[in-house]
């Protein structure tokens, strides 16, 4: 791969003050950190960094377990005002959120960047999702909160009516590698629907979610409806599990378990989105050459650190060879560097976490076998976190990474001699998240991805065409989650339905109707056997 002297550089063995992208002051920092909703007492100080140096660039105070309760008390005294006003002002308001969006573009790009160490463009990926997501839920969140007619118990006598209520406050424990997208992409379709939100972002990347907040609030969103509450997950997120009607969680398999075990324990609904262990499939009549560019975002999106990358590639045995020498190709001729700017395919790692945790898997799997065909080292000179994008043969079972979720630019790539070998081999995973096809025969392509065990499947696309159709759910099987996002699945999980059966002329029981028991019973058997046959009653 090619690289570059990062911007930052200077600053790499440096205890100078870092260097700002262009569009953030240093003010910035300390009045977004005044946003958080925390109570009286002291506070433990965090120093976040950018992973593209490794230097704090700001600090917010970690919330505890009482200011998550204070949090939620101000949050559920607001919710019921709210949940009243008609659903298209509260749409309106994600409206004013989507061109706020747009108008502050370029601020929001380098403070993604700045906090999570991503490529630009790749920051432009998460950005330009949640403006379509405003949108989306802006324009048609509104009819999917309609109030609808049912088939009553006896048609013409019995009207039925299904409302959805809010669920009062919601809780939204968010990821480090989405910091911005995935506060408000949940944030968005759970206030539309009524409800206050409660947010605990991950430790390393509060800001984003606070400065997401202020544009809410200039978009018109009553203050006490929304709150930060940076902290730590073993505190401040089991608090907020336990004090909320309802608690969407994002990252590892792991972790969403505890969650889902302790929101189970007190009655509440939750849903997750896990992990990934993600596969495509290469048949024989692929486009190589689309396929390969389509790989190259598919697989280093992030450095990897995407739950929908894939870190599975089954080629057909007919292409192995060809696909491996392109891809190869493709990958070391990828720019790695910290700039603010678009110039990079590719950006750092988060944390030294997860630089420790791809370095051992890669590692791993050469000791026992495996072949690095390109990448396979860390990158210091461009910056303390960076890794190449890094493609492997030879991985097999007993290796780490041939089952465990990677979270970085590792690929391993197999070869395959039939549709149905590839199918068992894609479906071998205890995860299900997001799965790719890429061929000339769609009709194929279309089958096969229906019989593979993930939420969501492209076929001769990645994951965009699937993850940026927002009218869609998107969610996983078996270990990769609970629930779904996007689409009116991903709005109508934060109400409860609500049935409203109207008796027209009478209680449905025998006596106000003035029957007799045994004569009630003979109209409804009648009544029964009759609406079988009338097409307009059934």
């Amino acid at each position: 791969m090619q690289v570059q002297d990062p911007v930052l550089a200077q600053a790499l063995a440096s205890d100078s003050e870092p260097t700002l992208p262009p569009h953030l002051s240093p003010d910035l920092f300390p009045r977004l950190a005044a946003g958080a909703t925390l109570c009286g007492g002291e506070h433990e100080s965090f120093a976040v960094e950018t992973p593209f140096t490794r230097q704090a660039f700001g600090s917010v105070l970690m919330g505890t377990s009482a200011d998550v309760d204070y949090a939620v008390e101000r949050a559920r005294r607001a919710q019921q005002s709210w949940a009243k006003l008609p659903v298209a002002e509260r749409a309106a308001t994600l409206l004013r959120f989507h061109d706020l969006l747009l108008e502050r573009q370029a601020e929001g790009l380098d403070l993604i960047q700045l906090e999570t160490g991503k490529a630009r463009y790749h920051a432009f990926v998460e950005y330009y999702a949640l403006v379509a997501t405003a949108r989306y839920y802006a324009y048609h969140g509104p009819k999917h909160l309609r109030s609808q007619f049912r088939t009553g118990f006896l048609p013409l006598l019995t009207q039925t009516e299904v409302h959805h209520q809010p669920k009062g406050v919601v809780g939204i424990i968010a990821p480090w590698n989405y910091p911005l997208l995935l506060v408000y992409t949940d944030a968005m379709p759970a206030l539309l629907a009524g409800n206050a939100i409660v947010v605990k972002p991950a430790e390393q990347t509060p800001f984003s979610a606070l400065w997401g907040a202020q544009l809410m609030y200039e978009a018109g969103l009553p203050p006490e409806l929304l709150h930060i509450v940076p902290g730590y997950g073993a505190d401040a997120g089991a608090a907020l599990t336990e004090a909320v009607d309802y608690v969407h969680f994002t990252g590892s398999t792991e972790v969403g378990r505890t969650v889902g075990q302790q929101a189970a324990a007190g009655l509440k609904e939750f849903s997750l989105e896990l992990g990934g262990k993600n596969p495509a499939i290469i048949r024989h009549d692929a486009d190589l050459e689309k396929t390969v560019k389509g790989m190259q975002d598919t697989c280093f999106l992030i450095a990897g650190q995407t739950c929908v990358s894939t870190e599975r590639i089954y080629v057909h045995e007919s292409l192995f060879d060809e696909f491996v020498t392109r891809f190869a190709a493709l990958t070391e001729a990828m720019l790695i560097n910290a700039r603010y700017d678009f110039s990079a395919h590719m950006g750092s790692l988060a944390s030294q976490e997860q630089l420790d945790k791809v370095t051992a898997h890669v590692d791993d799997a050469v000791e026992k076998g495996a072949t690095v065909v390109t990448g396979g080292q860390a990158l210091p000179h461009i910056g303390p976190l960076f890794y190449a994008p890094t493609l492997l043969t030879g991985v097999r079972a007993g290796m780490d990474l041939f089952r465990e979720e990677t979270f970085g630019p590792v690929v391993a790539i197999y070869p395959f001699k039939t549709d149905d070998e590839a199918l068992a081999l894609a479906n071998d995973s205890a995860y299900g998240l997001s799965a790719s096809v890429w061929t000339r025969d769609l009709s194929t392509g279309r089958r096969l991805a229906e019989c593979l065990e993930c939420g969501m499947v492209g076929v001769n696309d990645g994951f965009f065409a699937a993850w940026g159709s927002i009218d869609a759910p998107m969610g996983g099987f078996k270990a990769s989650g609970f629930g779904r996002r996007n689409g009116p699945e991903g709005l109508l999980k934060y109400t409860e339905p609500q049935n409203v059966a109207t008796q027209l002329f009478a209680p449905m029981v025998p006596a106000a109707l003035g029957f007799t028991q045994e004569a009630f019973a003979g109209v409804v058997d009648t009544a029964f056997r009759l609406i079988k046959h009338i097409p307009g009653l059934r």
